[in-house]
């Protein structure tokens, strides 16, 4: 049963679902030395935040499959020794969205209303109505700087305080945001024109410092910034530089570049609201992070594609639900292409067709490559590694894509370009399985449900069906399913014969000697 270590604090619910499928140990504050001694012999690991996996982490994890991060954020993560080492790396974006977005719109009426420095005023025992003159959101300009889920979450309630509403995120349509009342427009104009300015992107190269003394110094005088995405989106020192120079009214964080932050000079000021990263911290939030983590945690030990890979192709929820039946139909035909190849690989063009074809495939690719390699590849392979090990191998991959599939509603086709002679196979998704519908020029329908698929090239005349059947009855192999696709009768044929038994070599000697065959594979499933 695989092994799954738990190393931060994530709720008994997710927990609880792991222990249904899979041997689970929770070993909370463990330093990173103690880390690495502990994680040999697991399959996965689960950490929120606190927990860093490092390099020598994942290199220690010889058994490692999927690290989980119960939580967007997956900076503590080395993304790049996960991805080498072909161990797959899953967030939850999804359960801690309105957490965050709710969070957000505290912390920006706490600075509309000044909300924290009354409060401390009170507890002083003062009474200082007049030092703490708000103003309203309303009429007031919000620039949401990306509008992911939480972004758009956002929007969505501060709409409702009737405020203007701007976007920077180069990553949406404008159609998308202007459904919601957003304008799409440059961070610069975000800057210029916003009253209250939020912060919902991804930590990346790119974003780091995003909001530092230039873009300070554009915006609105009197504006008010909010961060509860990730703390190093913000230059902390020209920050409190634009809060002690009246730059800006006020500003909210509920994340910092290191956290604790300690004795950070910028928790100080009087017109900085602060709370300890608790945009995810409700109830609601780490229940659902937590079986979202689980969820995919247990889908990856079983052999299938997460939603939320973070080293993978991303795809939407929408259109996971369109392509996940097709990540097993490409798998099943990179897998075919290998076995039935005869010749040095040299490459490998995929083509998509119909409904598929109209959405981001790279997960469609990545299953083809894993197919197509993992019968060959010297270390294991899967849906993260699989385009760099074709890469390492110099293979040319070719993709093409059209709407049209006229037989079928999509339809996805590889055709293996060897030093021998290529060879092309087709697969589509019937009644959520995998069909094998073509093979070179031969069109048929197959759902390969049997462990062993024994392939014929054979003149297509009487008796050649009996006399394979015959064979493989008198070595008692069971013939689960047979279809024969050719191209005209009595013609050229494939007979596709799905085998509930091993074929040993002398019975598919036997095969190949009967006198309308001219060749024959066999594949085990």
């Amino acid at each position: 049963m695989p092994k799954v270590l738990i190393t931060d604090n994530v709720a008994a619910e997710g927990v609880d679902l792991l222990k249904k499928h899979v041997t689970v140990d929770v070993k909370r504050g463990l330093s990173p030395d103690e880390l690495i001694a502990t994680i040999p012999g697991y399959d996965a690991l689960v950490v929120r935040s606190e927990t860093k996996v490092t390099e020598p982490v994942i290199a220690a994890g010889c058994d490692l499959q999927v690290v989980a991060r119960a939580g967007i954020g997956v900076d503590n993560i080395d993304l790049d020794a996960a991805t080498r080492a072909g161990v797959a790396v899953v967030n939850a974006p999804i359960g801690n969205t309105v957490a965050a977005a709710e969070h957000t719109v505290a912390l920006m009426l706490a600075l509309a209303r000044n909300v924290p420095q009354a409060y401390a005023s009170m507890k002083d025992g003062q009474w200082q109505r007049s030092a703490f003159m708000g103003i309203e959101v309303r009429n007031k300009t919000l620039g949401i700087v990306g509008l992911g889920r939480v972004g758009s979450e956002v929007a969505r309630r501060a709409a409702s305080f009737g405020m203007r509403l701007i976007a920077f995120d180069p990553f949406v349509a404008p159609d998308f945001a202007s459904r919601m009342g957003v304008a799409v427009m440059s961070l610069e104009e975000v800057l210029a024109q916003s009253d209250f300015i939020t912060l919902h992107t991804p930590l990346t190269a790119g974003t780091t410092n995003l909001i530092s003394a230039p873009q300070l110094s554009m915006m609105k005088p009197g504006a008010r910034l909010i961060n509860v995405a990730r703390g190093e989106l913000v230059d902390e020192d020209a920050l409190l530089d634009a809060l002690e120079n009246e730059q800006l009214a006020g500003a909210a964080l509920d994340v910092f570049t290191n956290e604790p932050p300690g004795d950070l000079p910028l928790l100080k000021h009087p017109r900085l609201v602060a709370t300890p990263h608790l945009g995810a911290s409700t109830q609601e939030a780490q229940r659902e992070v937590a079986i979202e983590a689980a969820e995919q945690v247990l889908a990856v030990l079983d052999g299938q594609p997460a939603r939320n890979t973070v080293n993978a192709p991303f795809v939407p929820l929408e259109v996971h639900a369109i392509l996940a039946p097709y990540v097993p139909v490409a798998s099943m035909v990179g897998r075919l292409l290998t076995s039935m190849a005869r010749g040095q690989f040299v490459g490998i063009t995929l083509r998509y067709q119909g409904e598929i074809a109209q959405h981001n495939t790279a997960i469609l690719k990545a299953a083809a490559l894993v197919g197509l390699l993992g019968q060959v590849s010297g270390e294991a392979v899967n849906m993260i590694n699989a385009p760099v090990l074709a890469q390492q191998r110099g293979l040319q991959i070719t993709e093409q894509s059209s709407a049209d599939s006229r037989e079928y509603a999509s339809l996805i086709s590889a055709t293996l370009h060897t030093t021998g002679d290529d060879i092309t196979i087709a697969g589509t998704s019937l009644r959520d399985e995998p069909h094998l519908v073509r093979v070179n020029n031969y069109w048929m329908d197959v759902a390969p449900s049997a462990p062993y698929m024994l392939f014929v090239d054979n003149q297509d005349q009487p008796g050649i069906i009996g006399a394979v059947g015959t064979t493989a009855g008198r070595h008692n192999i069971n013939i689960s399913f047979m279809e024969v696709g050719r191209i005209a009768p009595r013609g050229q044929a494939m007979m596709v014969v799905g085998l509930d038994d091993p074929l040993p070599d002398v019975v598919l000697a036997e095969i190949k000697a009967l006198p309308q065959v001219d060749d024959a594979r066999v594949v085990a499933m």
